[in-house]
């Protein structure tokens, strides 16, 4: 597998091996020596919860991340294509404000890692898409948190207008009105 450094630290896109033949393709989407090589989930992490969703062209979703028990995240899209994005929200971090975005699709069968303390996001760029995330905590509703989409101070060039969002994605607050105490 090939791992690649981002601009934030610990948040790596992977590219695993994919064999493929006139049948069709095989790939390893977790090994958990090989990753761990690599440091993912790292810092004595274990992946704990498994999650899929599916959405359709134009959803957004995001930009979440929890307060306690804080999720690193291993993502990738089973089917379709998605700009996926991981930002630095944390005001203490020499980072903060920065954001990296990937594609991921089931043709390029990229992963994400994305670290415990980075908020996380993504839109769907294809007509359906099955998005998978492999996490190290558990979902924690208490303190999920999360910051807006289209903050300014982030500035993350989204690859659509007009997502279709949440109620509650749609009230996340932008980073400069968040309380301090409601941020990684």
């Amino acid at each position: 597998m090939n791992v690649i450094e981002t601009a934030l630290p610990g948040v790596l896109i992977i590219e695993p091996k994919v064999f493929g033949d006139a049948r069709g393709f095989f790939l390893e989407t977790f090994h958990k020596q090989r990753y761990a090589e690599a440091g993912i989930p790292g810092d004595g992490l274990e992946f704990v919860q498994d999650n899929h969703s599916r959405s359709r062209k134009g959803v957004l979703r995001g930009l979440h991340f929890q307060l306690e028990n804080p999720q690193g995240k291993l993502v990738s899209a089973g089917t379709g294509t998605v700009f996926d994005v991981a930002a630095d929200v944390n005001p203490d971090s020499p980072t903060f404000g920065q954001w990296v975005g990937v594609e991921l699709s089931e043709e390029n069968h990229r992963q994400l890692w994305i670290p415990p303390g980075y908020a996380h996001g993504f839109c769907v760029l294809s007509d359906v898409a099955d998005f998978q995330y492999k996490c190290t905590a558990l979902y924690h509703p208490q303190s999920d948190s999360g910051v807006a989409w289209d903050d300014p101070d982030l500035a993350i060039t989204w690859p659509i207008n007009n997502p279709l969002l949440s109620e509650k994605d749609k009230a996340l607050p932008r980073l400069s009105a968040a309380k301090r105490d409601r941020l990684p």
